[in-house]
């Protein structure tokens, strides 16, 4: 039947391998698509839900942000984005009778995947101080506990409000109104881990945080440089941009540590060369690189660029940028064997890269995890803006920079205020339109809000959707914080690692998914999000939620606020959680680009925010040009008999979403717990591939940080470099390893060394 979940947790540490593949989606795709939405939907309600998405009419996925266009495929989903869906849509339930047979110590040692398999969350949960078992409350008595616990705090900023990724911009706006209004900054999200770094390092050099291309630009490219990022697992619909770019005579250099299946190949699961003719080349060059030598990359690229005569954009350097005397004076000081030792590569291979963004007109570089998680991914991401710059690649159709984001609506959520470091203009626009003084003090971004717990000066932690215990580094130092807490509420549609890992008390607050209907006093209601490329629009859902007792996440917020404020409040709660139209009128008046808000959405697909780099070459920063740079080069180092490890995710799996066992492009089945590891590496450390082995994390504290009983896979992966997957690895990356600038976890470039399993 699709409403049976797996009957017990499955063993994972005995994953059978095969030879990785070379080609993504085709009808390996489809099948599997079919087989997970008929296991959680039925084939009825699986047909009506995924016609639905990505549509204009329909609902967003709740996977990644990446766009669609203005004419859409009937099927507008990947086969990840359909398993999400099918995880959201599907028949499986959890009652209160569920949580009577499994106690807390129970799902604390079951895996993520059986967890998020057993169906969506039926009603309140509440865990009291010393149970040990979820027991059902009202909704009125959850936001009773909520707001006592509030108000009992002794400062505002002991509360922390985490949102993920897939809130909506209705949701989000009225999140850090609340909390502002409550008197915090404390607004971590999922951005503090993943693209802080893009937003640090382009707020600096172009003056706005987000991307500058649309998805029109990418098929009008020239050359397109994908480097950090997997496509056919991370954002699979990538891809067919990248078919269409490569027909329109699009050149494409992969830069990543492994080979990557749709990079190599693409098989239309929608085109009949997909299914039956092969499918798509998409690598021109591939430029397997070190782990954290993408910096040096594009450092030896400027200098070339800078010295080959006629190659700068002399006119728009002169027109539009500052400080290229001093970037140019240190491009020039690149030194061709130190960058050849730190990137892995041989001359020939960046001299071919050369000659290819020497004969593009239009450059896109996009990236994404791979440059972002790691101590210098904000000065490496400033260098990927300098190669841009010096060639006029950002405001030029087909040109500029391509942040490629996660969750579907991570970029919406910053753009309605979801930020611990509010710009004043925003607070200021706050503060006029509701008639409060926001607190202007800077609050904890992710990092910070665990070490507050950790220290006891944060006490309540509230989150809006995620996984925060599964998502976040320094997994032991990261539950023993939240274990701090005295009650920690998570705001979620199915369960997680985060609701066992629980402060003295604990709520699960279940809400409305994306797929469901949303109907309020006022009448059904729409959502909206922006994607990754900044177009806005409406998300409905058509399906009947999964229980009577479930609340919507505008309506949770709303709640919680009338509960905690009471009548002091400057804000209208209860219009807001009856008509969201109302929500988007006040959005409109203080968040710039909304004007107009509710017509402007309700157009077909949308409309697209303004970006001044992209639509007028104006770049607001604080020189009010687009910014050269010169931090210095870092050249990762690895002591002898050690590795680089790089967290990522299976094809199995959306962030800390595990919809399987299997990695199939990768060839693992099965399993999880592996690593890959070059086989000369594993040789000379004495490593065969199938045998077990610890993974334990080197840092300057002293720490021992184990991850034990990895099967150990040899795969082509780059020399010193290794490959396992997260949330089991979490554990390995130290709290205060952070990029610089913009403090998100180091999980690219952990120094690990391997000790023989005592485990297996």
């Amino acid at each position: 039947m699709a409403t049976k979940p797996p009957a017990g947790d499955p063993v994972q540490d005995a994953p059978q391998v095969a030879p990785p593949k070379h080609a993504a989606a085709g009808l390996p795709a489809i099948g599997y698509t079919a087989l997970v939405a008929q296991q959680q939907m039925g084939v009825a309600r699986a047909t009506r839900t995924l016609l639905k998405v990505n549509q204009k009419d329909g609902f967003d996925c709740p996977g990644c942000a990446w766009p669609e266009g203005d004419k859409r495929h009937v099927a507008e989903f990947c086969e990840n984005g359909a398993k999400a869906v099918a995880e959201e849509a599907t028949l499986r339930r959890v009652t209160p009778d569920f949580f009577a047979a499994h106690p807390v110590s129970d799902l604390a040692g079951r895996s993520g995947y059986w967890l998020g398999q057993q169906g969506r969350i039926t009603q309140p949960m509440y865990l009291p101080e010393g149970a040990d078992r979820y027991e059902a409350v009202t909704w009125e008595r959850a936001f009773e506990i909520v707001a006592d616990e509030l108000k009992a705090l002794d400062s505002p900023d002991e509360a922390l409000f985490y949102t993920s990724g897939r809130t909506s911009n209705e949701a989000a706006f009225l999140l850090q109104l609340f909390a502002r209004e409550f008197g915090t900054n404390n607004l971590p999200d999922c951005s503090n881990m993943c693209h802080e770094s893009s937003g640090s390092a382009l707020t600096e050099t172009i003056g706005i945080g987000k991307g500058s291309v649309s998805l029109e630009d990418l098929h009008q490219a020239d050359l397109i440089i994908v480097a950090g990022q997997n496509p056919g697992t991370n954002h699979p619909r990538m891809l067919s941009a990248l078919e269409e770019a490569k027909r329109a005579g699009a050149k494409i250099i992969s830069v990543n540590p492994l080979p990557e299946a749709g990079m190599e190949r693409f098989k239309n699961p929608q085109t009949a060369k997909g299914l039956a003719l092969g499918g798509q080349k998409l690598n021109d060059l591939f430029l397997q690189i070190r782990i954290g030598g993408d910096q040096a990359l594009f450092r030896l690229l400027n200098k070339l660029i800078v010295e080959t005569e006629g190659a700068v954009d002399e006119l728009f350097v002169r027109e539009h940028t500052h400080g290229y005397e001093e970037f140019a004076e240190a491009a020039r000081a690149a030194d061709w064997d130190e960058t050849l030792a730190a990137t892995g590569l041989t001359r020939a291979e960046i001299e071919q890269t050369l000659s290819m963004a020497l004969s593009s007109r239009r450059t896109i570089v996009c990236w994404a995890m791979g440059l972002t998680q790691h101590k210098h991914a904000v000065a490496t991401i400033r260098e990927v803006v300098n190669f841009l710059l010096l060639r006029g690649n950002i405001g030029r159709t087909g040109a500029g920079v391509c942040p490629v984001r996660g969750h579907s609506n991570v970029q919406g959520d910053r753009t309605m205020g979801i930020f611990e470091r509010p710009a004043p203009a925003f607070l200021d626009a706050l503060e006029k339109e509701f008639g409060f003084a926001p607190p202007r003090h800077h609050g904890y971004d992710v990092v910070r809000s665990i070490e507050a717990l950790r220290d006891g000066r944060a006490k309540v932690f509230f989150a809006m959707g995620g996984n925060f215990v599964g998502a976040t580094p320094d997994t032991e130092v990261t539950e023993a914080a939240m274990r701090r807490a005295s009650l920690t509420v998570h705001v979620s549609t199915k369960l997680n690692r985060s609701h066992a890992v629980t402060g003295r008390r604990a709520l699960i607050l279940p809400t409305l998914g994306r797929t469901d209907k949303d109907v309020q006093k006022s009448g059904k209601q729409f959502v909206t999000v922006e994607d990754s490329m900044g177009l806005v629009h409406s998300s409905r859902g058509n399906l009947r939620p999964a229980s009577p007792h479930l609340l919507s996440e505008p309506a949770i917020v709303a709640r919680l606020a009338r509960a905690t404020l009471g009548a002091g409040s400057r804000v209208n709660w209860e219009e807001f959680e009856q008509d969201y139209a109302t929500i988007r009128d006040r959005i409109a008046r203080v968040v710039p680009g909304f004007e107009d808000f509710n017509a402007r959405v309700a157009e077909p697909g949308g409309f697209r925010l303004p970006h001044a780099p992209r639509d007028e070459r104006r770049f607001p920063t604080a020189t009010g040009k687009a910014n050269f740079t010169a931090a210095p080069v870092e050249y990762p180092t690895v002591p002898e008999g050690r590795l680089l490890l790089q967290t990522l995710r299976s094809h199995d799996q959306y962030n800390t979403t595990i919809y399987g066992l299997d990695d199939r492009y990768r060839g693992i089945k099965g399993g999880r717990r592996v690593i890959l590891l070059n086989p000369e590496d594993g040789r000379e450390l004495g490593f065969a591939d199938g045998s077990y082995a610890d993974l334990v994390s080197e840092w300057k504290d002293g720490v021992e940080r184990r991850a034990p009983g990895f099967r150990v896979v040899y795969y082509p992966t780059t020399r010193g470099c290794a490959a396992a997957y997260y949330p089991e690895t979490n554990v390995l990356v130290p709290l205060d390893s952070t990029a610089d600038t913009s403090n998100t976890p180091a999980s690219k470039s952990v120094i690990v060394r391997l000790e023989q399993s005592a485990t297996v």
